[in-house]
């Protein structure tokens, strides 16, 4: 085989593997946003028609939990400083979902293809999630402060008022809104809202 013909095939296989997991470059506008990955827009758009959740609601969720990195996860746990202990819980991707959570959307969705790392799938389990959350908790699909602590807390814990005694928190939650907020207008002043 000649050697342009292995460089080519070399090329074709490693074009077919990850995706594109780095952020956009300015995360603190919606616009800028959807200009670089249109396909951030289109998957918040159809996760929205399918369970009523804002594109600015998953925006603020995803750059709370991600930075819109696609193959985010957790930073490790050490003992005594040195020693890796493991990641400190199962995040992984764009939504950041535990593993159980996730296997709970596989099942109930049929999505047995769905990845964690793909803003489709990320943006439709978002969907799902907060749309549980909205019927089994009474939140509005609106309330991104409340729809976060929901995600966050789980629904259980969000029941029980976990995150009260969470001052920390309350504060991401509160920015998670102020965010929500900031881009619905900017979205709205760039015609995609």
């Amino acid at each position: 085989m000649n050697r342009f013909l292995k460089l080519a095939i070399v090329a074709l296989v490693a074009s077919c593997g990850g995706g594109n997991y780095k952020a956009p470059r300015n995360l603190d506008n919606a616009c800028a946003i959807v200009a670089e990955r249109p396909a951030y827009l289109n998957a918040m758009r159809k996760a929205e028609r399918r369970w009523g959740i804002p594109v600015h609601v998953q925006m603020a969720t995803i750059h709370q939990e991600s930075k819109f990195i696609g193959n985010a996860r957790t930073p490790h746990r050490y003992l005594l400083g040195v020693i890796p202990m493991g990641r400190q819980s199962s995040a992984y991707g764009y939504s950041q979902a535990l593993d159980g959570t996730w296997e709970e959307y596989v099942e109930k969705t049929g999505k047995r293809r769905a990845r964690r790392d793909r803003i489709d799938d990320a943006t439709d389990f978002m969907g799902w999630y907060m749309d549980g959350s909205a019927r089994r908790l009474g939140i509005s699909k609106l309330d991104a402060t409340s729809q976060y602590l929901a995600y966050h807390e789980g629904r259980g814990g969000f029941s029980r008022g976990s995150y009260r005694s969470k001052g920390w928190l309350m504060n991401v939650a509160n920015k998670v809104g102020s965010r929500s907020e900031t881009y619905r207008m900017q979205l709205a002043s760039c015609g995609r809202g």
